[in-house]
């Protein structure tokens, strides 16, 4: 959501690079640049107002004179400013010491509260939590039935008294503010931990909706009220959270729809006007695409600068264990590295989620951004179907993948032999790193690695980056003459032949010269072709 306004950012930092000191007229042209990149991204003008200001009043004095980094010190002062109007802090939820801890959900019709609430039930239903889920908007038409299918989904249970309404020319029938009182006292009875009341919202601000839901929140006197508010919004965010603000005073903000290609900088605003953190953000249709919002790691997101610590507690989260474990015991051993092991690797990658949101996590990445948005994730799912389609004896030994082995893998996988060909030729520099790794006891340098983001230039279906390429070295003495320039190659060759050998390097494979037999070219692939066609 927030590409435009990184690639903005990055851009205006990317012009103090390499100056030992900064004037007041580079402070200022790069203020104007970050004003522009946020009103264009629709952050509210009072916002930033108080962001340039800060960030100018900081970059004019000691801590950006005395540095010995002055475009690096300018970059830290917006990061942190940055973090400030984005909350400051991470805010934990606050849970009940008696009782069930009730929340409350409030904001407008299609911000995305019923499926937020199913999200917010199986997050906390993952920490051990029992939620429950009451269904209090009686208005919306069939979204008891929706949060039905939602609880069924999180596998959390739903209290909903009352079927709503079903029709679009049907009357609202039953008290929100009852089924709330009861959805209550229901969850005490069933000893549940955490209440969840999905309320009614309306397609704008009216007396009527801001009655009910301080009505609700008065018979329940919840422990949290989220304000639950479509990132795509616009600028009218920070009216309606304003407006949310006085008339039910939420304790908390929830971000919806993140994934979506609106600029949505006005969404950003909301910390900063209400004075209420942002709590928690959704990514995406999925349960598991919802997060706890951390202000520095989206800041840090926003300035390219990746979510390291997101992208490590996401593997910890869906890695096995043993499976780790084991890997980690076969490397350390010297055993070879086969395509069961290559399957089980691309499979736990797989449970980590969307391939394009991890490499978006790195920093860095916003540089190639258009490659990552051409990556085909059914490149996944097609290596797994081929490997699949194999014998045990063919993923432990692909030595003995045939002709006619590749064309009845292809035929039972739905690929061509060609497809076939080309993970085999993957998988041997997968194994070819493998056997470094445990040769040196390091991991070794990557494909790719080392080349700025042109490393990941070759992605499927992306194109490439916009670097400089390394200018190729001419060869002094080369002759023009066919016969005599074969002459000298010939001679090179038997030179190169005679050479000894090189060094391996060290652990992690610097100076470490190819096998004859190993296409150099391939080597230096990008990583991406160990998950690609």
């Amino acid at each position: 959501m927030f590409a435009n306004l990184s690639d903005r950012l990055t851009e205006t930092f990317r012009n103090l690079r390499g100056k030992g000191r900064l004037s007041e007229a580079d402070i200022d042209g790069t203020i104007r640049e970050i004003r522009r990149a946020l009103l264009d991204a629709d952050v509210a003008v009072p916002v930033v107002r108080t962001f340039t200001s800060n960030i100018r009043e900081r970059a004019l004095g000691a801590e950006v004179s005395g540095a010995l980094n002055p475009g690096q010190q300018v970059v830290k002062i917006v990061n942190e400013e940055l973090i400030g109007i984005l909350g400051g802090e991470t805010r934990a939820m606050r849970f009940s010491k008696t009782g069930p801890t009730v929340i409350m959900l409030a904001g407008l019709q299609g911000a995305g509260k019923t499926t937020l609430a199913g999200k917010l039930a199986h997050h906390l239903k993952q920490q051990g939590h029992t939620p429950l889920l009451v269904a209090a908007d009686l208005q919306r038409p069939n979204a008891v039935t929706q949060l039905k299918v939602v609880g069924e989904r999180a596998g959390v249970p739903v209290f909903a008294p009352e079927a709503g309404v079903t029709r679009e020319d049907e009357r609202p029938r039953g008290n929100p503010v009852k089924v709330a009182k009861k959805g209550l006292k229901e969850a005490e009875q069933r000893q549940h931990s955490v209440v969840i009341i999905d309320t009614a919202g309306r397609l704008g601000i009216d007396q009527e909706l801001m009655r009910q839901a301080a009505d609700i929140r008065k018979a329940t006197e919840p422990d949290e009220v989220l304000f639950v508010i479509d990132a795509m919004i616009g600028q009218d965010a920070v009216a309606t959270a304003t407006a949310f603000q006085e008339g039910v005073d939420f304790t908390g903000v929830v971000l919806t729809k993140l994934d979506g290609d609106a600029r949505g900088g006005a969404a950003l605003s909301v910390a900063e006007v209400t004075g209420r953190p942002i709590m928690f953000a959704s990514t995406g249709e999925k349960l598991d695409d919802f997060e706890v919002f951390h202000p520095d790691r989206m800041a840090s997101r926003i300035l390219d600068m990746g979510d390291i610590l997101t992208l490590i507690e996401q593997a910890e989260r869906t890695f096995d264990q043993a499976e780790a474990e084991r890997m980690a015991e076969k490397v350390s051993k010297g055993e070879d590295f086969t395509l069961a092991d290559f399957l089980s690797q691309m499979q736990q990658l797989k449970n980590m989620g969307s391939m394009k949101k991890m490499l978006t996590m790195l920093p860095g990445m916003g540089q190639i951004r258009d490659q990552i948005e051409n990556f085909d994730e059914r490149e996944l799912v097609r290596t797994e179907a081929i490997i699949q389609s194999m014998t045990p004896l063919e993923r432990e030994n692909p030595k003995v993948l045939n002709g006619s082995r590749r064309a009845r893998i292809a035929k039972g996988s739905g690929m061509q032999v060609s497809d076939i060909n080309s993970l085999i030729k993957r998988f041997e520099q997968a194994q070819q790193m493998m056997r470094a790794m445990s040769r040196s006891g390091g991991m070794p340098q990557m494909p790719g690695a080392g080349g700025g983001p042109g490393a990941f230039g070759g992605l499927p279906g992306g194109k490439k980056s916009k670097g400089k390429q390394a200018p190729q070295r001419k060869v002094k003495g080369k002759s023009g003459n066919p016969a005599k320039r074969a002459q000298q190659e010939a001679d090179a060759r038997n030179r190169a032949a005679s050479a000894p050998a090189a060094s391996q390097g060290s652990a992690f494979g610097l100076g470490q010269q190819a096998p004859q037999d190993v296409d150099r070219d391939a080597l230096n692939a990008d990583l991406s072709k160990y998950l690609g066609r």
